[in-house]
């Protein structure tokens, strides 16, 4: 199998330390045929002053790590955008005039609060924090849509499309995605209608968690609906997370009806048997 990591993060992201070469050594180490850097973009005005991203200094990092290892491996330049609806039209403009392999955008907040903080919890429960958060992803999803139907493409790659069972499994001990199936399948749709790749993420594996991100029954519903491929990421912030459980993820996405994976290099999208 041709596996590539779509989604891992290094010390150019605010919540990891990561020298990225250790990345690309873990993923040779692993077989894999590609990996793409994609830290995070965190425009929210609070979290902006803490935000690493530094789009010349990752590409001179790519263009160094290319040099050493791309006869092994391919090295891709990604960025994770964290979609807040405010931000979003200086967020399109910093796009635009940059050259990217894969842009993924990401939800990390359920409205205007955020996963990570405890506080924003408040007045929550599984139920409806997961509901608030879904919802937060199909506007996520249909802001993409709109940008296709204008004949704008800023965005390849949805994220982690249920992240947030992460947060209620670690706050109350317990997540419930499946009574909420119709907004995943609204997410789906769209994702579909708009050509934007849907993630699969295995970082919930690592949580406590017996599901990757989306779970296998909504990768089925996806393939139902005539989703052809979906992408693989780790989301890794330490080097052993780089494509672990790779070949375990591919063989459940085509168990569940995903025949390809989806493969981005210079925004062009390829997709590659399971």
């Amino acid at each position: 199998m041709v596996l590539y990591d779509q989604h891992l993060h290094t010390w150019y992201s605010g919540d990891c330390d990561v020298d990225p070469a250790d990345n690309v050594r873990q993923a040779i180490d692993r077989g894999l045929a590609g990996l793409t850097f994609t830290d995070h973009f965190d425009p929210h005005p609070d979290e902006w002053p803490l935000c690493r991203y530094d789009y010349d200094a990752i590409a001179r990092t790519v263009e160094d790590l290319r040099g050493r290892f791309g006869h092994q491996i391919f090295i891709g330049h990604g960025i994770e955008v964290c979609y807040q609806p405010d931000q979003m039209g200086w967020v399109l403009d910093y796009l635009d005039a940059r050259r990217f392999d894969v842009v993924l955008l990401s939800s990390h907040y359920m409205g205007k609060r955020a996963l990570h903080i405890r506080d924003h919890w408040d007045g929550l429960d599984t139920q409806s924090a997961t509901r608030a958060y879904l919802e937060t992803v199909l506007k996520a999803a249909r802001f993409m849509a709109d940008l296709r139907a204008q004949g704008c493409r800023p965005f390849d790659v949805l994220g982690h499309l249920d992240l947030v069972k992460r947060y209620t499994q670690r706050y109350f001990s317990t997540f419930d995605v499946h009574s909420h199936a119709d907004l995943v399948n609204q997410i789906l749709l769209t994702c579909i209608e708009a050509d934007i790749t849907p993630e699969l993420n295995l970082s919930t594996l690592r949580q406590d968690l017996p599901d990757p991100t989306p779970a296998s029954w909504a990768v089925r519903r996806y393939a139902e609906l005539g989703g052809k491929a979906m992408s693989l990421g780790s989301d890794a912030h330490h080097p052993n997370q780089v494509g672990a459980g790779f070949p375990e993820a591919a063989a459940m996405l085509k168990r569940e009806g995903i025949q390809q994976l989806a493969i981005f290099k210079n925004r062009q999208r390829y997709d590659v048997p399971l």
